[in-house]
């Protein structure tokens, strides 16, 4: 990806000046750029599913800010942790961060069935993905991040909970998620250690 090409496509970079994903394409061929935009974009395509508040009202304020705080604050993060040089101070500071941010998300958990409160939005569909990554057993014994949710009894609650609703279960089940992320591991695992290829690695 050095060029930024996929195999019989044009430039990256003429499609998107500052080359990063996530990037989505519309038919109409305007373009969006930004997680939190995207994700907000798709929840209100379809008003009826109630998946983000109405415009205007201070819940919208509230879930707009939870997507930011996702992107910024764990996404963002576990690319820090997953990339960076174990014995770099940022590395040891990341999985700090992130710790204290999933603990955080664990107390707004104990009163809420969800992360707005009672109504599941799409700031649950993205924590699930993220938190997907937390459960990767490679983050733990294979990076040896020192970061686990294991502890975190309603997190954990959640997790079990959105991997219970119908619409996930098909997600997961039509993407080949559970398969793509374990070959996706095994990869990533053998770039940063050439020994890797005799590991066992599982994905819970």
């Amino acid at each position: 990806m050095k060029e930024h090409k996929f195999k019989g496509e044009d430039d990256f970079y003429a499609l998107h000046p500052n080359g990063y994903i996530p990037f989505l394409e519309l038919d109409d061929g305007n373009c969006l750029t930004e997680g939190p935009t995207i994700i907000q974009f798709f929840a209100d395509l379809k008003p009826e599913a109630a998946l983000a508040p109405a415009n205007g009202t201070l819940a919208r304020a509230q879930l707009q800010q939870s997507l930011r705080f996702l992107s910024s604050e764990i996404h963002q993060v576990f690319r820090a942790v997953i990339h960076a040089d174990k014995s770099d101070r940022y590395f040891e500071a990341s999985t700090q961060k992130l710790a204290r941010h999933y603990g955080w998300i664990d107390n707004q958990l104990a009163s809420n069935p969800y992360l707005q409160g009672e109504r599941f939005t799409v700031a649950d569909a993205y924590l699930f993905a993220l938190t997907g990554w937390a459960n990767a057993s490679w983050l733990t014994t294979y990076i040896d991040s020192g970061f686990s949710v294991e502890n975190l009894g309603n997190l954990r609650a959640w997790y079990q909970r959105m991997r219970q609703r119908p619409a996930v279960q098909k997600s997961l089940e039509e993407e080949g998620l559970n398969y793509y992320l374990y070959c996706l591991s095994r990869i990533s695992m053998y770039i940063r250690y050439p020994s890797f290829s005799k590991w066992k690695v599982t994905y819970n």
